[in-house]
């Protein structure tokens, strides 16, 4: 047997893992979601229709959600992109959401490729209803400047970022703190909520950068159909978002930002399926014309007393 270890045989070997390494993360997020199923109780939630807004309301207790979103984006002076990301939410306790991202994308006419992790944590200091809800939003993300998800808009983002190859774009990596402040307030069936963020990335010489998201939506009905049923106007709700960014500490307001308005449907089936779709619009020459973005979601009650009793099980 010949083993070539020259430099390009390197090469081509590495590149042939991290092409399989992409391919495998953009196929396991639809199999993890169907194997979970399959594994625990499904558990009936309304789902807003918010993809950038949050509301108020937290997991429940010991119930596990996983979702599968994407992206897609058109690009002035670049390749249209599809980000894609899946979330792993789970209600540790009544007070406290915690959730994983695992992000990635692909750049028409370019590459696949992973760009990196969230970890995000949800924190209601109030137990009870008030006027107002707030919520206290805490996340570390570590992410390529490839990543395209666009989760949030913040500081002076814009389009043109989003413009160079995956090759360059991928060598920058970013270390970030995020706070937000998430407000939140039902009703007779109409929520409004107004998320403002903060985000630092951990390099000394960064800027603090701001953004907001505001969110109104409300169920097609508020009464509960007698019987059971996968069309019901109770199932569907529809909202509308608008979000962007407001710059940082350096040049704080709405100079060289970018700003969208995006109409968004959520579809809650009985049998804990959730689907959301939400077309957004440009609003500035700053912005991308169109992101294109839809959910696939399904909430499970007793995950954790599963993975509690598996490992007692094993003493």
């Amino acid at each position: 047997m010949i083993c070539d270890d020259s430099p390009e045989a390197h090469k081509e070997n590495w590149g042939s893992r991290h092409a399989l390494n992409n391919l495998l993360f953009t196929r396991s997020a639809p199999l993890m979601l169907l194997l979970i199923a399959f594994l625990v109780r499904s558990a009936s939630a309304q789902e807003s229709p918010y993809i950038v807004t949050y509301d108020h309301y937290l997991e429940e207790p010991g119930n596990l959600e996983v979702e599968y979103f994407s992206n897609f984006g058109t690009q002035r002076g670049g390749n249209d992109f599809h980000a894609y990301w899946l979330e792993l939410e789970y209600g540790a306790t009544a007070w406290w959401t915690t959730e994983l991202y695992l992000d990635g994308q692909t750049t028409f006419n370019d590459s696949t490729i992973f760009t990196g992790f969230r970890w995000e944590n949800r924190i209601n200091p109030f137990r009870r209803e008030h006027f107002v809800n707030p919520v206290l939003y805490m996340e570390y993300e570590q992410i390529s400047e490839a990543d395209k998800i666009m989760k949030e808009v913040e500081g002076h983002d814009v389009e043109a970022d989003h413009a160079d190859p995956n090759a360059i774009a991928r060598q920058g990596h970013n270390h970030e703190v995020e706070f937000k402040l998430l407000l939140s307030k039902t009703f007779k069936g109409w929520n409004v909520a107004v998320n403002q963020l903060a985000t630092k990335n951990l390099l000394p010489s960064d800027p603090w950068e701001f953004g907001y998201a505001i969110g109104v939506s409300r169920p097609l009905a508020l009464k509960a159909s007698a019987n059971r049923c996968n069309f019901c106007p109770e199932n569907f709700i529809a909202g509308i978002e608008l979000f962007g960014g407001l710059g940082d500490t350096q040049d704080f307001g709405l100079h060289q930002t970018s700003h969208y308005l995006a109409p968004a449907a959520a579809w809650n089936l009985p049998s804990g399926w959730a689907l959301r779709l939400s077309p957004g619009f440009g609003l500035n020459d700053n912005s991308h014309r169109l992101l294109l973005r839809w959910g696939l979601s399904r909430e499970f009650s007793g995950f954790g007393e599963m993975v509690t009793n598996l490992f007692e099980g094993r003493r």
